[in-house]
């Protein structure tokens, strides 16, 4: 008869609970990445070790928005709130409250890994951040309800009755690295837009991508005609080639997958 060990299982007997050593893929462990600023200063970011939503990446998209928010940061961040869509590392936002944006609102979707990954960045670049500037970070579905995101604005002082009311309720500056590749997302990301962007003229959604998958880059500018379908201008601002590719072993045209294209979008006239 066997004997029970003191762990509660017989000798000689198997636990069946306990998976062997090895026998599950190691988790792969959280990486760094390193912007460095036009100014000289550097931002180092966490990246999730892996993830299905590429929180993994600092992706060249988001370099290149880092890169333009700073090149005019008079006229899309100083003062102004900010919110960014599908952040991921978030690199464009911290630069944005390094910039002195009065509010920034990092987003990606709301799992757990990305959401803290992105409120570690922000504590990370704390340091470097403008003294008048507030970065808050919060999970976000694109096309889903927005009090949450709008909470994060500053209350407004003027009266509920003025006309200017409606003008005051909204971003200034919308980030949007990288997050156009899903076409079937166009709609909630205009939705989004229509949602958060200020009632203005001067208010901007920065458009900026990669065609990862060239072959693919016709239906990935189609959010730009269902943009002016509801309500919005579009004007292409930049044509840039980097030095690398993000992806070597990708197939399909080598100088398409490394160039960012960038857009800005606004209210049309008829809009406002």
């Amino acid at each position: 008869m066997a004997e029970e060990k003191d762990d509660g299982f017989l000798d000689g007997a198997v636990d069946l609970f306990t998976a062997p050593d090895g026998f599950y893929p190691e988790e792969k462990q959280p990486t760094f990445a390193e912007h460095r600023m036009l100014s000289g200063d550097t931002v180092r970011v966490r990246l999730v070790g892996s993830h299905p939503l590429y929180g993994n990446m600092l992706w060249n998209a988001g370099r290149v928005s880092s890169d333009y928010l700073e090149q005019n940061a008079e006229r899309l961040v100083k003062g102004k709130d900010v919110f960014e869509i599908g952040a991921a590392a978030g690199v464009p936002s911290i630069i944005a409250a390094v910039k002195g944006a009065r509010t920034v609102v990092m987003t990606d979707y709301h799992d757990p890994d990305l959401v803290d990954n992105m409120r570690q960045n922000a504590d990370a670049a704390a340091a470097l951040i403008h003294a008048d500037s507030h970065l808050h970070v919060a999970g976000y579905k694109w096309g889903a309800d927005t009090e949450e995101i709008m909470s994060f604005l500053p209350t407004t002082t003027l009266p509920p009755s003025s006309d200017d009311t409606a003008a005051a309720a909204g971003f200034d500056t919308l980030i949007m690295a990288d997050v156009v590749y899903s076409h079937r997302e166009h709609p909630n990301l205009i939705k989004t837009m229509q949602m958060t962007l200020k009632k203005s003229a001067d208010a901007v959604a920065l458009v900026i991508f990669t065609p990862y998958q060239p072959w693919l880059l016709p239906k990935t500018q189609m959010f730009f005609p269902l943009a002016e379908e509801s309500g919005f201008t579009v004007t292409k601002v930049f044509e840039k080639v980097i030095d690398k590719v993000l992806f070597e072993d990708d197939p399909g045209d080598e100088l398409l997958r490394r160039t960012v294209f960038g857009y800005e979008v606004r209210w049309a006239a008829a809009s406002l």
